[in-house]
């Protein structure tokens, strides 16, 4: 705000740019059941005394001036036009297959309207279920998801907000420990590597063709979404039967795992023992990599702020349908993602997207980012959220799932755990990938063997 009173147009940041871009266009879409049919005048109540509609980004519209560059200006909000209500079933089935189908639905056909704040909610009544609809230029998955969470209290401790156990992770600061000469070497020659790798994949370098490849204009295709379904505990027993792993390593092993799988089960004579099939990962570049307080994130720390704040990585796995050790997917993923701790691949690739977009303009760094979607095999992301189960506007919530709208892969599976439970939201192009559900499958099948080799790894050891 200006001395005069009036309101000031803020620049829309670079990141946020990209995601207005047309190739780039990125809604993210949150899913919330509960346990009771939903309360509207509760939600318009809560929406109303909330600290997300009084955020700047979610009470501005998105305007360009005349030479095209985005601005935020500030405007007052209508929540009729914000709240869509939906009394009657939106599909067949049961509620899951029915709530997926109606997301699907919306991540090829149903853009935010400009005429607004880019975000709605969506109130499924028939299924106890909500899908807030956000655009990626307003924040990213840790900001959005902190925002949500500022709104909600623990389900039995109802004065008490959510507590988040921090998923540490060291991928984005090239590892941890001192810095000698030994560390120094390390970080410089994998940054190397790696950057050399993601410049070819922008170039000519892409995977070779299978049956879950996308490509230029699949992000147009129709969608099926389904719902893979794991326990934390189990994904924790396994973590502890390979030495110094993560929760990631565990979850590449299966994304590495449950692919061969079903590459095996499409096409078990065309693959080579293997291949190469290369994901991307978003990496929050925030100095604590987890789901923030509120608070934090508004103060405008440059270590925690607001916004997009992440880099990417390539997530390379390889085509291994047999093998006598389930184990060894997670081992080969904690090798390679040791690697990716000790570069810097993550700050360069936020670092060159805001150097295009100073020098070249948005659409040019949209052009590169597409090319490199387009190179590689699938998106994945992993998100950690509340410990405990919690509530709503007075309703007591039973999942809590995200999804991005849809990419030129053929498939992107995002992660967030809750309650003890992390599920995976597996999003297919259906005229590629038919049966998505027998993909969830095959990545619920490779835990399983995975919990019960690492079992035996224990008794075995004792």
């Amino acid at each position: 705000m200006n001395a005069s009173g009036t309101h000031i147009d803020e620049p829309v940041t670079p990141a946020g740019r990209l995601f207005l871009q047309q190739d780039m266009l990125q809604v993210i879409h949150c899913i919330i059941r509960g346990t009771q049919p939903i309360d509207l005048a509760a939600v318009r109540s809560e929406l109303a005394d909330s600290v997300m509609i009084k955020h700047p980004r979610f009470c501005s519209l998105m305007v360009r001036d005349r030479h095209g560059r985005e601005h935020w200006r500030k405007t007052e909000i209508d929540l009729d036009q914000h709240l869509i209500v939906l009394e009657e079933p939106v599909g067949e089935g049961g509620d899951e297959q029915a709530v997926n189908d109606y997301v699907a639905d919306l991540s090829v056909s149903s853009p935010l309207s400009p005429e607004k704040p880019l975000w709605e909610i969506h109130v499924l009544r028939a299924h106890k279920c909500a899908v807030f609809r956000l655009h990626h230029a307003l924040g990213d998955g840790v900001s959005l998801m902190s925002m949500l969470l500022a709104g909600c209290r623990q389900a039995d401790r109802p004065d008490e907000r959510p507590s988040i156990v921090s998923g540490v992770s060291k991928v984005n600061n090239g590892g941890g420990g001192g810095w000698g000469l030994g560390r120094v070497v390390s970080v410089a020659w994998w940054t190397v590597v790696f950057v050399v790798q993601m410049m070819l994949r922008t170039l000519w370098v892409r995977d070779r063709r299978t049956a879950v490849s996308g490509g230029e204009g699949v992000e147009l295709w129709p969608r099926k979404l389904v719902t893979a379904k794991f326990r934390l505990d189990h994904m924790k027993a396994v973590k502890k039967a390979v030495p110094a792993a993560t929760i990631n390593d565990v979850l590449l092993g299966i994304v590495s795992s449950g692919l061969s799988r079903y590459l095996h089960i499409r096409s078990p004579k065309a693959l080579p023992e293997g291949l190469q099939i290369t994901g991307l990962a978003m990496v929050n570049l925030r100095t604590l990599p987890r789901l923030q307080d509120l608070p934090d994130l508004m103060r405008g720390n440059s270590g925690l702020r607001w916004g997009n704040k992440f880099g990417i990585v390539l997530l390379p796995v390889h085509y291994h349908p047999r093998g006598d050790d389930p184990l060894q997917h997670v081992k080969r993923a904690k090798k390679m993602i040791d690697r990716k701790k000790q570069s810097l691949e993550a700050h360069f690739s936020y670092r060159l997207l805001n150097f295009l977009i100073a020098c070249f303009g948005a659409k040019a760094a949209s052009w590169l980012n597409y090319r490199v979607i387009c190179n590689t095999s699938f998106t994945l992301s992993n998100l950690v959220g509340p410990s405990e189960e919690i509530m709503l506007a007075g309703n007591r919530i039973t999942y809590v799932r995200v999804t991005n709208t849809s990419l030129p892969h053929a498939i992107t599976m995002h992660m967030m755990s809750y309650a003890g439970r992390a599920e995976m939201q597996i999003l297919v192009a259906k005229d590629i990938i038919p049966d998505p559900e027998v993909l969830a499958r095959c990545f619920e099948d490779a835990l399983l063997e995975m919990k019960e080799a690492a079992g035996a790894s224990r008794l075995h050891v004792q």
